[in-house]
């Protein structure tokens, strides 16, 4: 549960949950800007005044819905830096992106959209949060290094590499189920993704 829920009455936490799984949809296809409150209000059948009743404004929603997106998407990739094996660390944190990607699409393209328009709204999250994050993955990488257990890369592009193949699962999603002549990925995509991503990263880190 995040801080921004903690001590707030169940019946609360639902009704906010609800506001801002409607509005991670609709900031994810169209969005920050090309969402109103009345829109993601007329996905729940509120009034534009019930809603602001939860979020004094458009903002402080989507400020939410990225918050609680990042809280995810640290907690599943917390695994990296306590693993003493590189091959078996690697390959969890690899499939944890991948399951954050197929199990909430709409959560990562509202990252990407906000990342991609220069996070306006969002850098001191990622400067305070993921900075710190990634730090720590990198010491991970360097303490396997001294150990003589991976090969010595640039460890910051080589995470912002299994950032992208994974992230893409989710972003391009549609493009890719076109490309491979089907409604939607399926589990066995992300399960070929998985392996093919973990093998790349690990034959460049020379683990096997």
């Amino acid at each position: 549960m995040s801080e921004t829920t903690t001590g707030l009455s169940p019946s609360r936490r639902a009704k906010e949950a609800a506001i801002c799984a409607e509005a991670e949809r609709q900031f994810a296809q169209f969005g920050f800007e090309g969402v109103s409150l009345e829109v993601i209000a007329a996905g729940l059948n509120l009034t534009r005044h019930n809603l602001l009743y939860y979020f004094p404004n458009k903002e402080a929603l989507y400020r939410r819905v990225l918050d609680e997106v990042l809280d995810e998407w640290l907690a599943r990739m917390d695994g990296l830096v306590a693993g003493n094996d590189p091959q078996v660390a690697v390959r969890d944190y690899i499939a944890a992106k991948l399951r954050f990607s197929r199990e909430r699409p709409a959560g990562s393209q509202v990252f990407a959209r906000e990342v991609m328009a220069g996070a306006p709204r969002f850098r001191d999250a990622i400067e305070g949060r993921v900075l710190p994050a990634l730090n720590a993955d990198v010491q991970t990488f360097e303490r396997w290094a001294d150990a003589g257990l991976v090969a010595r890369l640039d460890y910051r592009h080589l995470m912002f590499s299994i950032w992208a193949s994974t992230q893409a699962y989710a972003d391009q999603a549609a493009q890719f189920a076109i490309l491979l002549g089907k409604p939607a990925l399926e589990q066995g995509d992300f399960e070929a993704a998985e392996k093919l991503i973990a093998g790349q990263v690990l034959a460049g880190l020379k683990v096997g």
